[in-house]
């Protein structure tokens, strides 16, 4: 059974994401959402409430598990058996990014590769530290996060709902 790990802070998780997950789904025989618990970065939501939205924006996904973590990715996927990490790939800084990145998980751990699938034109713009300022100024985050995560994003912001 091929498994793959798509790590993440998910603060919040995006469609841009979802899509990354869908795809994935349908290449590997499970995916294990990895919700990284303590990133070095500034965070919107804590742990178990971005654990809580990506289950809940990934539910009809049969063959994928949110899970949070810590430590090194490359750990991660040992211990739940992946031999495989997905990423996302927006822009060229991101492949930059990327590209060091799996060299060093390769050196950590030779026996995990790396898949990055191209972020859906769509989507490629979006991400969730530029989300989160878009909403903070009150800016209509609608069809680029699930529905409960917009929710969710005013809620934690204290900023009113800008769909209606």
């Amino acid at each position: 059974m091929a498994t793959s790990v798509y790590p993440g802070t998910f603060d919040p998780i995006t469609f841009g994401h979802v899509d990354i997950v869908t795809r994935a789904a349908v290449v590997f025989d499970r995916v294990a959402v990895g919700v990284y618990a303590k990133p070095k970065k500034c965070l919107l939501f804590n742990t178990d409430e971005r654990v809580s939205l990506a289950q809940e924006a990934l539910k009809g996904l049969t063959n994928v598990d949110v899970i949070p973590f810590e430590g090194l990715v490359v750990e991660f996927a040992r211990e739940i058996g992946a031999g495989t990490i997905v990423r996302g790939l927006r822009s060229g800084s991101d492949f930059e990014y990327e590209f060091e990145m799996a060299f060093m998980n390769k050196r950590l751990a030779p026996d995990v590769d790396l898949v990055c699938f191209m972020t859906n034109l769509q989507y490629q713009f979006v991400s969730s530290s530029l989300l989160k300022e878009v909403a903070g100024l009150g800016g209509d985050l609608s069809g680029l996060v699930p529905p409960g995560i917009v929710d969710a994003v005013y809620h934690k912001l204290g900023v009113l709902d800008q769909r209606a």
